[in-house]
């Protein structure tokens, strides 16, 4: 079966001129089967290929669904835009267009082959007659402005990934179907759409009501897990929880003008920036029962990548630092393998750059004041693993068609 990420095709016909890259127009796309959509801030038409390799976590094990498989779609080629490219393509997604209104086709190639953090990509990437090829997949690219101008429906897309950080809501997001698109993933928090966290509570997901959903936060995706296993085994009564989070995009490289909060406008290489959060009330979304127990707070810190979850709660029912290093051990190496990592080793941030778990515990750095107060600490790639969720959520929920 195959997938497509920002299937943004109207005709299969003729390929645009190289020179004249026109928007919203599309170029030959040589598919076989189905596709789904991912809207990212650049669109990214991909097609998926579910073969035996592609790694899905344990617990989200996939039967093969009914033919025919749905179409997905990406949009925009900003910064999660690109790894979720590279996440589809290690799980055998087959890319087939970008949406990007911002970026060229040039441009694309030189962005996608080089990044600073995660290093420089392990294949080919070039263009030829207005498609940006990588490997061995053509991939359209298109620069629509407007979702509701991209044409879904006749792209045959069923799944969007919206990461462009804009149409977060329901309303904004239903631009997508409007163009024709059955389904839309919003890759960042929500105000109002279902919230989803793979490996917490993916099995609410109901395909018959729900077409906008959010994959959450990289926070929440860290969080989550590590509360789930938490409250399951031992019970949370009220808890705070810091993330040491590396600097973004949004900050200044510079001291620079911050309208909604001065010191976000000081220079991200140069401080450490308190800054809010709503990673942690997000969970109370996910977790009902952790609903009000649970707030939070960040410091942004001068590191490109990699931040730290650093949650400190009350149990309701005692337990050794022991047992709770068991329960996440357990836990780890169970069924919540491949979303929640465990580690014994004296490890620092730059160890976790590119791994794919939501969230990896680190047993030697927590601590416990007594049997029902205990402050414990988890890691995550806030860029590539996130990336890697969003795949999986899209995976999951056309299972389940």
């Amino acid at each position: 079966m195959s997938f497509c990420f920002f299937s943004f095709l109207s005709q299969l016909t003729k390929s645009p001129p190289k020179q004249q890259q026109q928007p919203c127009q599309t170029s030959a796309l040589e598919s076989m089967g189905e596709t789904i959509g991912l809207l990212q801030g650049h669109e990214i038409s991909l097609r998926l290929c579910l073969k035996d390799a592609c790694e899905v976590p344990n617990r989200v094990l996939l039967t093969p669904p009914p033919p025919p498989p749905p179409p997905l779609l990406s949009c925009r080629f900003g910064r999660i835009g690109r790894l979720v490219l590279r996440a589809c393509l290690q799980k055998g997604i087959n890319v087939v267009a970008i949406n990007d209104p911002f970026i060229d086709l040039e441009y694309m190639v030189y962005m996608f082959k080089y990044d600073s953090t995660h290093g420089r990509y392990n294949g080919e990437v070039s263009q030829e007659g207005g498609k940006l090829i990588v490997d061995d997949h053509k991939i359209s690219v298109f620069q629509c402005m407007k979702p509701q101008e991209i044409p879904w429906g006749k792209a045959g897309a069923k799944y969007v990934v919206e990461s462009t950080g804009v149409f977060l809501s329901v309303e904004k997001a239903s631009s997508h179907i409007q163009g024709g698109a059955q389904r839309v993933v919003v890759s960042a928090p929500s105000p109002d759409a279902p919230m989803f966290v793979m490996g917490v509570n993916e099995d609410k997901y109901d395909p018959s009501s729900m077409t906008i959903v959010s994959n959450a936060s990289c926070t929440t995706n860290c969080l989550a897990p590590l509360a789930k296993v938490i409250n399951d085994n031992f019970g949370i009564d009220e808890a705070l929880m810091t993330t040491v989070h590396a600097y973004t995009a949004t900050q200044k490289t510079v001291d620079g003008p911050s309208a909604k909060a001065w010191r976000d406008g000081r220079g991200a290489h140069q401080n450490i920036i308190p800054a809010s959060t709503g990673a942690a009330k997000a969970v109370g979304k996910v977790i009902p029962e952790l609903n009000g127990k649970l707030t939070g707070m960040a410091f942004r810190v001068p590191v490109a990548d990699v931040s730290v979850v650093d949650l400190t709660c009350r149990l309701t029912k005692p337990a050794s630092y022991a047992q709770i290093k068991e329960a996440c051990k357990k836990a780890a190496h169970g069924p919540l393998k491949g979303i929640l990592g465990y580690t014994e080793d004296q490890v620092v941030s730059s160890d976790f750059i590119g791994d794919t778990h939501s969230s990896i515990f680190d047993a030697c750095a927590g601590i416990s004041l007594n049997d029902n107060f205990v402050k414990l600490i988890s890691w995550y790639d806030n860029e590539f693993g996130y990336s890697h969720r969003v795949a999986d959520l899209l995976l999951y929920m056309h299972s389940k068609e």
